[in-house]
């Protein structure tokens, strides 16, 4: 799993180097649901209610009038009432296309490393037949993730306009338990604002 990691930051830190566009910041907050891809929507928002937040440290690649492509960095954690903290560290990579100068449709793909922690005590068995604490520091998973959502600029004349965001995602969790649930999916819908780290000229 420490290749993972290793992978993304050296991919980043490449794109840092080489491309020369306009960085920016985000943060979003979320509610997230165990289901199969695409499987929920309306149950992210009644019933059990699994929080999240999110930053992100992104860079536009190719600017165009009408759409552009983007690279993020993104770290979030979540919490899985009776099942896991997440922890996701990934690379997400998408297209945005600029339906006008304030609303923007847009998609991604994204994978990376996440740590889960059980969110339940974890006990085994000692040597004198008593019970003790195994919950230990978590474990090693990878995750992948798509989404789809749309983007709105609140000030465009601004020179740091601030760009409000809505994204339903796609997220795949693995391997959570290699035995029977291999693949853990989840359905999340998140919103958050976002805005460049430096002035436009």
């Amino acid at each position: 799993m420490k290749y993972v990691l290793t992978s993304i930051i050296i991919i980043f830190l490449t794109v840092q180097v080489t491309a020369q566009q306009k960085k920016y910041f985000s943060a979003a907050i979320f509610t997230t649901q165990n289901a199969l891809p695409f499987g929920k929507f309306t149950g992210l928002f009644g019933g059990t209610f699994h929080p999240g937040f999110e930053l992100g440290y992104g860079k536009v690649l190719r600017p165009k009038t009408k759409h552009e492509w983007f690279l993020e960095l993104r770290l979030a954690y979540f919490f899985h009432r009776y099942v896991q903290h997440g922890i996701p560290l990934y690379l997400n990579f998408g297209y945005r296309y600029k339906i006008n100068n304030r609303l923007s449709a847009e998609t991604s793909l994204g994978a990376g490393y996440m740590h889960s922690i059980p969110a339940t005590a974890k006990l085994k068995l000692n040597e004198n037949g008593e019970y003790e604490n195994n919950k230990g520091a978590g474990r090693m998973q990878a995750t992948a993730s798509y989404a789809l959502g749309f983007s709105y600029i609140l000030n465009p004349a601004s020179l740091q306009p601030l760009r409000i965001f809505t994204t339903y995602q796609q997220r795949l969790q693995m391997p959570f338990v290699k035995s029977y649930v291999p693949l853990l999916p989840y359905n999340s819908f998140m919103i958050g604002l976002s805005q460049p780290l430096s002035k436009k000229k």
